[in-house]
This record gives C-alpha cells, sequence and structure tokens, in this order.
C-alpha cells in the first residue's frame, strides 16, 4: 500500500511558520453539522452523503488554515497579527473583502451598543 500524499510535494517552505502536515492532527467532524446546514441552505439535500461533508470540512479547513498562516507571515514581519492582514490577504475577491468589512463594522455597532447599555444600567444603579 502506497500513500497517496507521500509522493506530492509538501506546501510549507522552509523558513516559514507554516507546520508540517505530519506535525499536527485535527479532529476531524467538528463543524460537520454546520457544514450539513450550510450546504442545504445553498442547496443540497438536507441530509446530504457523509463523504460530500468531510470533504467539504477538509477544504474549508485546508483554506482557512492556509489563509492562517499566510496572515501570519505577514503579521510576523511587523511583529504582530492583526485583522488587516487578513483583509490585505482577501483584497482581491471584493465579495469576501465587502461581507468581513461589513461583518466588521457591525461587530464595532454592537460593541458601542453593548458599552452605552452597560453605562446606562450603571446611572440606573446609581439613582435607585
Amino acid at each position: 500500500m502506497s500513500n497517496p500524499s507521500a509522493g506530492t510535494p509538501s506546501k510549507a517552505k522552509a523558513g516559514s511558520s507554516q507546520p508540517s502536515e505530519a506535525s499536527f492532527k485535527r479532529k476531524r467532524g467538528v463543524f460537520q453539522k454546520d457544514l450539513q446546514h450550510m450546504m442545504y441552505g445553498f442547496g443540497d439535500d438536507a441530509n446530504p452523503f457523509p463523504e460530500t461533508v468531510t470533504l467539504v470540512e477538509d477544504i474549508v479547513v485546508e483554506y482557512v488554515t492556509d489563509l492562517a498562516h499566510k496572515a501570519q507571515d505577514i503579521g510576523s514581519k511587523r511583529g504582530k497579527l492583526s485583522v488587516e492582514d487578513f483583509l490585505y490577504l482577501i483584497r482581491k475577491d471584493t465579495p469576501k473583502l465587502n461581507r468581513c468589512t461589513e461583518l466588521l463594522s457591525m461587530q464595532e455597532e454592537l460593541k458601542q451598543a453593548r458599552k452605552a447599555f452597560e453605562v446606562d444600567e450603571e446611572k440606573l444603579a446609581t439613582l435607585e
């Protein structure tokens, strides 16, 4: 028996911060339920084949891991990792960039609303 991944060159570059695939193991199936719901939302069957969900999970995890490693490489030049590193990496993918900036602005709005709510709560507590 041969290992199908043994003949393929590793994506990790010498001197980069990317660990080799053999240096870590991840839990499989962590995102299965969420991916099933997302796949159904995008038009798949309500109960897709487990092999399909596993394949989609592998693709998503690989993409996110690769993006995080690239952002880490960019951030290491400045000494820290920031949101701007991720935005820089997706700058050419306009839909992703727009969605990310929308989510970041909503996060900031929620943070401000929580802060205002806490201040109002403190004022009510001092009045009583």
